[in-house]
């Protein structure tokens, strides 16, 4: 190919010096008798027939090259080379487009994308992109588009992430040429992916996106203002909010800011124009923004702020925070400065517009995380912090949402930096707003718990909403000058004497009692506390705890959710590894469960979490509600992740993780009583489980020796059980519990190769003849795990599949008895694999032959045994050399694309060509498909050069393919 790639270099050089020699010539024969020079004359016309030869000489080389050789090799059975000749193909197009950027070579790429490997069709795409770059080719280009247009727009979904990068890369260099090829269609399949994970993937789409909606400019936008509500940029911003609103996913506006990140930073950096869409008032004739347009257009507002600041991609796109360079860490600097000097002044009157909207005002509160607080001083900005702060107040005696709550905590933990000279303005403010909600709680408290009264639904509502607010700043902030705990427990116990104390205030009770503990724990290893805290904190830690086990037996299920997550968390803090790390004066505080509050976590767990999804009461009746499905799937799993933390920390003990196990074998014992043996294989829930199976086969690690008994255990015990129930269907059908060996296979790469052959032998003993014969899809299972077997194993018994006898390797080795497998020399304190098997020997049943992988439709012809043989070599290949034929077939397996075609066009009603695995078997299946091959494919053609008056048409020879195709281009492949 890389000569080819050199003669077509040649061939454009002598057409560009005979369009020159030709040019010399025309100018010397216009001119007047007197002046032509005859001799120049003839040398110029020398000249050009010297190139002429030359051309045509060079033209057949390479019509013989690409008939004898490209023709064949560009479905060659190594991927590597239908690469290279992919890509080369691309240079000779792009090199001389003259002579070949036609549909008859154009049509070779576009069958090529249908290959199944992800290299051959990133060739594809890359050598495409040549060719799109150049406007002035996009004509020539309008039927391989049309034709090959769905197959481009379906690669963007490719499992490959490179090939569906370069995917969309092509899409939009196709759109840059021609918006009109692209339906709507179409480039809807290319915007979702700006909400991909993979970032590469997500910058491709918002590239394509910023393409298609926001590059376009009339003339009558060059005279808006730059900034402003009628600036370009403007308009463009509601563009951006009107895409993500239809595109259904708000909660993924990160994902959409960092896909146009690259492509539209200016864009997403114009806040002032934000700033105005959101605070002024609509010009005359002006639309203004709804609702829900106001609210994605601040949460992209925050987005863009948060990656300015951050200068890394969301959660999921990224490996964690990289170096910036010194230009990143400037700019980043710039952007920061901006932002807080804008929004010092933009957030408060942003705040007083949208105080009531609470997903409004959470997003807003999260803006001064990112300022930069000495402007505050620097740019005499107090004034503007004041109102700020007077804002966050009125928020949080507006609203009793967590979501805002929290919002308004952080936002005062942001301001509160003692760094900064506003740390006092801050401090005094949210300890005047914390005092008064204290004072509030207490005297509601009191009045909520008199003896011999109900409180009635106000007084509760009233209590409800301060301990939220005092929740949500515990959180941050520490409170213990207020002494909390005695008030919340004083909560605590009467909710379970009286047993009608709301749910909500109970939940909020415990999460805020034990940030009361957090802190407490927290001054305690610091070294700041008092002498008797210690003591305090383990006294109010063990009658928490306490309180919580007691909360267990609530008739509410959310109750008991929340005590059982507080439970397993403070059982792990305070746990025996508290005395850690140079930490011994702790170990007063360790704390560790009795018999009794084990049992109680364990029934939980059994009675909440492994239970039919039906009967799931926690959903409050939204079971027919996906959503309220989704959610409480993810609930019992956090409950049941945090109970495994004890057993995993040895917190609890370590024979409660039995019962867990026993829950999985049941689940998976139900399932293979109502799918049988027949289920979906490929369904998302088997799926999982295989996924579960690969990754425990990982933990095993890489020194095999060391883990060798305890994998030979493994199959021995997954063969027992995949055979133990026999089908209820009655003899003839695969055992129930047959699928467990396409999990057990996951574990077959962990064998040593000599015990792979043990492990295969011991499969045999409990199949039967008729079982090696099924191939019907319920018998999968048993093939998969056979091959996996046999995967890797001894040249010997393994001939088939690793190719030795047939690449004519004289190397022979004979197989080796069982009983001599089994007298392997081990090393030093390492059993054999094999012993298991010895308690069996006497055993009568069925030996099985090793089946070999199928490659072809046409079956090996199986090798006559030498007497010193046994069965383990029945599928071995001949090592005797074999003597080819000058048409025999390659010396090994080869695979072929057979699109069926000879010199066919571009448009043409047949089929898309399907790529498929062609593996030839046997010499007479080969001379078979070769007997009718031809060659009948087109002739390079060199188009005239420019110019030039008379030139014939090219018109080689015939091209004997034998004079320069070897035996394995003629041989291998059907066309």
């Amino acid at each position: 190919m890389k000569l080819m790639t050199a003669l077509v270099n040649v061939a454009l050089n002598l057409s560009i010096n005979m369009d020159n020699t030709q040019r010399q010539y025309e100018a010397e024969r216009n001119k007047s008798i007197g002046k032509r020079a005859n001799e120049r004359l003839e040398l110029l016309l020398q000249k050009r027939k010297d190139l002429q030869e030359n051309q045509d000489e060079i033209e057949n080389m390479m019509n013989a090259i690409f008939k004898g050789v490209f023709v064949h090799r560009y479905r060659d059975a190594i991927a590597e080379i239908r690469a290279i000749c992919i890509e080369e193909i691309g240079v000779w197009m792009k090199m001389y487009s003259d002579a070949f950027l036609n549909d008859s070579y154009l049509k070779y790429v576009g069958w090529t994308m249908h290959d199944k490997q992800g290299e051959v069709r990133l060739k594809c795409l890359t050598a495409l992109q040549g060719l799109y770059y150049n406007r002035e080719l996009n004509t020539r280009l309008e039927l391989f588009t049309s034709r090959f247009k769905d197959r481009i727009v379906s690669m963007t979904l490719d499992k490959e992430y490179d090939v569906a990068v370069q995917a969309i890369k092509l899409l939009t260099l196709v759109l840059h040429s021609s918006e009109e090829v692209l339906t709507a269609e179409d480039c809807e399949s290319v915007y979702h992916l700006v909400y991909s994970a993979h970032r590469p993937v997500a910058v491709a789409a918002g590239e394509f996106l910023y393409k298609k909606l926001f590059s376009h400019r009339g003339s009558e936008e060059d005279g808006m203002p730059r900034r402003g509500r009628q600036s370009l940029n403007a308009n463009l911003i509601k563009t951006t909010v009107f895409f993500f609103l239809e595109s259904e996913l708000h909660e993924h506006g990160a994902y959409l800011v960092d896909s146009m990140w690259d492509c539209a930073s200016d864009l997403l950096k114009d806040w002032e124009s934000m700033i105005s869409l959101l605070l002024d008032e609509p010009f005359p004739g002006e639309e203004a923004l709804t609702d829900r347009q106001e609210t994605a257009l601040i949460e992209i507002m925050l987005c863009a702020i948060r990656q300015a600041c951050e200068c890394h991609p969301p959660v999921g796109r990224g490996t964690g925070k990289r170096v910036l360079t010194a230009k990143e860490k400037k700019t980043q600097l710039d952007d920061r400065t901006r932002i807080t000097e804008m929004f010092a002044v933009a957030l408060p009157l942003l705040l007083a517009k949208y105080s009531v909207d609470a997903e409004k005002v959470t997003n807003l509160l999260q803006l001064p995380q990112y300022f930069d607080l000495e402007i505050y001083t620097t740019g005499r900005l107090e004034k503007h912090l004041d109102a700020l702060l007077r804002q966050i107040r009125e928020v949080v005696e507006k609203h009793t949402e967590m979501e805002v709550l929290e919002a308004c905590s952080m936002t005062y933990h942001a301001l509160c930096n003692e760094e900064f000279t506003i740390f006092n303005r801050v401090d005094i403010a949210r300890s005047q707003l914390l005092d008064e909600q204290v004072d509030k709680f207490n005297r509601l408290l009191e009045d909520f718990l008199q003896e011999g009264e109900e409180p009635d639904e106000d007084d509760a509502y009233q209590v409800l909403s301060t301990l939220k607010r005092i929740t949500a700043f515990h959180n941050a902030h520490d409170l213990s000058q207020w002494d909390l705990f005695t008030c919340n427990y004083k909560l605590l116990n009467a909710g379970l004497q009286n047993g009608d104390m709301p749910q909500q205030i109970v939940i909020h009770a415990l999460q805020c009692t034990h940030y009361i503990i957090l802190w407490h724990l927290a001054k305690v290893s610091e070294g700041s506390s008092k002498k008797g805290d210690m003591v305090t904190l383990r006294k109010q830690m063990r009658a928490f705890c306490l309180m919580c086990q007691r909360y267990l037996t609530s008739v509410n299920t959310a109750v008991k959710e929340q005590a059982f997550t507080i439970l397993c968390d403070s059982l792990m803090i305070f746990s025996h590894q508290i005395v850690s790390s140079g930490r011994e004066a702790l170990e007063p505080l360790i704390y560790s469960p009795d018999d009794l509050l084990q049992a109680e976590l364990l029934n939980f767990i059994l009675d909440h979490v492994f239970i039919d999804q039906d009967d799931d009461s926690s959903t409050d009746g939204q079971q027919d509600d996906e959503a309220g499905k989704i959610e409480a799937l993810h609930k019992r799993r956090n409950l049941l992740a945090a109970y495994c933390k004890l057993i995993i920390y040895n917190v609890v003990e370590m024979k409660t993780g039995a019962d867990i196990f026993k829950q999985y074998m049941r689940l998976f014992n139900e399932m293979l009583s109502e799918l049988g043996c027949v289920f979906d294989r490929s369904s998302a829930s088997f799926c999982g489980i295989k996924e579960l199976a690969r990754r425990f086969s990982l933990t095993f690690g890489l020194d095999q020796l060391k883990t060798r008994e305890a994998i030979a255990m493994l199959h021995k015990d997954g063969i027992e059980f995949a055979f133990k129930e026999p089908s209820p269907q009655g003899e003839g059908n695969p055992p129930l519990n047959l699928a467990f060996l396409d999990i057990l296979s996951e574990f077959s790469s962990k064998l040593l190769r000599q015990d792979k052959k043990t492990v295969h032998m011991y499969l045999e003993r409990f199949m039967t003849f008729q079982m090696a014969l099924q191939r019907e899809d319920c018998w999968l299972p048993l093939i998969s795990y056979r091959n996996s077997l046999q995967a890797g194993a001894d040249d010997d018994t393994m001939s088939v599949i690793s190719g030795i006898s047939s690449r004519g390797s004289t190397r022979s080795k004979k197989s080796k008895t069982p009983a001599a497998s089994a007298k392997r020399k081990l090393p030093d304190g390492v059993s054999d694999a094999g012993v298991w098997l010895n308690r069996e020997q006497g055993a009568q049943t069925p030996v099985m032959m090793p089946s070999p992988h199928l490659t072809s439709t046409v079956l090996r012809e199986t090798k006559k045994l030498r007497p010193d043989e046994g069965y383990m070599g029945v599928y071995a290949m001949s090592n005797e050399p074999q003597q080819h034929t000058p048409m025999a077939p390659p010396p090994h397996p080869q695979a072929a694309m057979d699109y069926n075609r000879r010199g066919t066009g571009l448009m043409e009603d047949d089929e898309e060509p399907i790529v498929e695995d062609v593996m030839m078997s046997s010499e007479e299946r080969l001379e078979d498909l070769n007997e009718g091959m031809d060659f009948d494919t087109m002739d390079i053609d060199l188009p005239p050069s420019k110019n030039r008056r008379e030139r014939s048409e090219l018109k080689p020879d015939y091209f004997d393919p034998a004079s320069i195709m070897d035996d394995s281009v003629k041989s291998g492949y059907r066309w």
